[in-house]
């Protein structure tokens, strides 16, 4: 951290910014957008995309084995681009995530199994306009750990709605990713001083088993 880092840490620490949430009640994990496109660095992919998917096994692991609610996003467009919307204006190659392309299906390595949440969604938060919020308020949860990609996009609006929901995000820093490290950094700096707790996963799994 260099001193002009500690200088901005301190000046939102003493405006009152940065305050823990915790983990309260029942957990449920989002992983955004770990789909095959995001993990390929020729299509939407590069910078820590990979090392957080890999990071992410060991997250879904444990979530399954404490018998958490999971759930998984993807951006799905229809085959003839008729949901169309601002975001593939910005972005007019995200169309081509239609429902059985290859690159939105989610990446073989954190494949849903049975009683896993699938949502499909056409902007970048998996609340807007989908029935996540509803589905883990009605599995108890209070909490939501939250992995995926992009850090600065996706999992950002994710983490946003989640909060203004009622719900506790919690980023798990190194399961998310971005294809550049500039935006993936400041974000989480960011999602932690107002919106979310951040921590890697080693702090998450010793506060968990404690």
């Amino acid at each position: 951290m260099t001193t002009e880092d500690m200088r901005d840490e301190a000046r939102y620490q003493k405006q009152g910014f940065g305050n823990e949430i915790g983990i309260v009640g029942g957990i449920g994990l989002l992983i955004i957008d770990f789909v095959n496109g995001f993990a390929d660095p020729e299509a939407f992919g590069g910078g820590n995309i990979p090392q957080a998917i890999e990071r992410t096994q060991d997250l879904l692991a444990f979530a399954r084995k404490k018998g958490w609610k999971v759930a998984h996003s993807r951006i799905v467009f229809a085959d003839d681009g008729a949901d169309a919307n601002i975001f593939s204006l910005k972005v007019p190659s995200m169309l081509g995530l239609t429902e059985n392309n290859p690159s939105s299906a989610i990446v073989p390595e954190l494949a849903p199994v049975a009683g896993e949440y699938v949502v499909r969604k056409t902007v970048p938060s998996a609340f807007a306009g989908t029935p996540l919020a509803a589905w883990f308020v009605s599995h108890g949860v209070q909490t939501v750990v939250v992995a995926g990609c992009v850090t600065s996009g996706c999992v950002r609006a994710s983490v946003l709605d989640a909060m203004q929901a009622g719900f506790r995000p919690v980023v798990i820093s190194d399961c998310v990713g971005d294809r550049a490290i500039g935006p993936h950094e400041a974000n989480l700096f960011d999602m932690a001083q107002k919106v979310a707790d951040v921590m890697p996963l080693d702090t998450l799994l010793s506060r968990i088993s404690n």
